[in-house]
């Protein structure tokens, strides 16, 4: 099942339950896959990379909107934010923890013979297209900046 059904799927649960919250959260994801597949020279259908990463942009949206409103002290619009990061964040592969990704960039950093910073790209990279879905490009970059500047 794709993305689509899965979240018209989803969409009716939340219709049934009078959940506002998922479905607020629901009709941002399919306006955002319908955008995507209207876009000039996209294709009909989107692949599996194109969906993950289409989630991970809703997820950071909305993350950084959330600390924004925390930052303004306005936890009143914070809250909703981060409600609807945990609907959305339903449709991503499993998370990995931070020491997965570390082993992951540890190995990146070998295989490529990476010494200092100016390699950084070339980590990130690798480890982000291995990765791709399952760990957020900050987490990874941080590791990354943390292994290569030792």
């Amino acid at each position: 099942m794709g993305l689509q059904e899965k979240v018209m799927t989803e969409m009716k649960v939340a219709m049934k339950a009078k959940d506002t919250v998922a479905l607020e959260s629901l009709r941002a994801i399919k306006s955002a896959i319908l955008l995507a597949k209207t876009e000039t020279g996209a294709g009909a259908e989107l692949s599996e990379e194109e969906e993950v990463k289409l989630i991970q942009k809703l997820v950071k949206q909305r993350k950084d909107s959330a600390a924004i409103f925390q930052q303004q002290g306005r936890e009143d619009l914070a809250g909703p934010e981060l409600a609807q990061v945990a609907v959305i964040e339903k449709f991503l592969p499993e998370q990995l923890s931070e020491e997965e990704v570390e082993k992951v960039v540890l190995k990146t950093i070998e295989s490529v013979g990476a010494s200092g910073m100016q390699d950084m790209g070339k980590v990130m990279g690798i480890v982000s297209k291995e990765l791709a879905g399952q760990a957020d490009g900050k987490t990874i970059s941080g590791i990354v900046k943390a292994k290569l500047s030792v």
